[in-house]
């Protein structure tokens, strides 16, 4: 965290700077490649403790302008392995894998000097995979749920871009033990992420 607040303000120094470089930062499509934090706020009902690990994921997200100010933004990963622990009973339950693509709606600031931040809303899906748990202990398979986001871009010159970017993301699944539902794991995770991209 301390690393991306620190990329965060390099990137308002290079914002004045930049401001020749804002004028090459234009056409429809903007790729970006990330590396994301996931930090789970694992309010779990099961009365097990249960959460699963921090960790840092990579990520690709493609936007499409479609106006000077509005975009639609999609996230894509691959399917991230994470450990399901219960503190209660002191293991870890075993392992899984998600997929949670997210599609946002987002609304970018324009004729600022040097910089271009950005706010949007859109929907999660996420698919539990390769699920390892302990014998007799299953959680549902899909997640629906929505996202809120805000970031940033810094222009770099030759339509290229720093990103720095927090979204919060509202993932469920269900547990079971021995065929009896017992409680919601509410991952809820806050993705905090810093990149590159490219307008063209």
């Amino acid at each position: 965290m301390r690393r991306l607040l620190a990329a965060a303000l390099a990137a308002f120094t290079l914002a004045t700077p930049a401001t020749s470089a804002f004028a090459q930062d234009s056409g429809d499509w903007l790729i970006r490649a990330r590396a994301i934090r996931l930090n789970a706020d694992n309010d779990d009902t099961t009365g097990l403790g249960l959460s699963i690990n921090d960790r840092w994921i990579p990520e690709v997200d493609v936007s499409y302008f479609f106006t000077p100010n509005w975009a639609t933004e999609l996230v894509l990963t691959y399917p991230q392995k994470q450990d399901l622990h219960s503190s209660v009973l002191g293991v870890k339950l075993g392992t899984l894998k998600h997929l949670p693509p997210t599609l946002s709606l987002q609304y970018h600031l324009t004729g600022l000097s040097g910089w271009r931040p950005y706010a949007g809303v859109g929907i999660n899906y996420t698919r539990f995979s390769s699920v390892d748990l302990a014998p007799g202990v299953d959680i549902q398979r899909n997640s629906v749920g929505p996202a809120v986001g805000a970031g940033f871009d810094v222009p770099i010159g030759g339509g290229w871009l720093l990103n720095v970017d927090a979204k919060k993301v509202w993932i469920d699944t269900k547990v079971s033990v021995g065929g009896s539902g017992v409680g919601t794991l509410n991952v809820d995770p806050w993705l905090i992420g810093i990149g590159f991209g490219k307008r063209f």
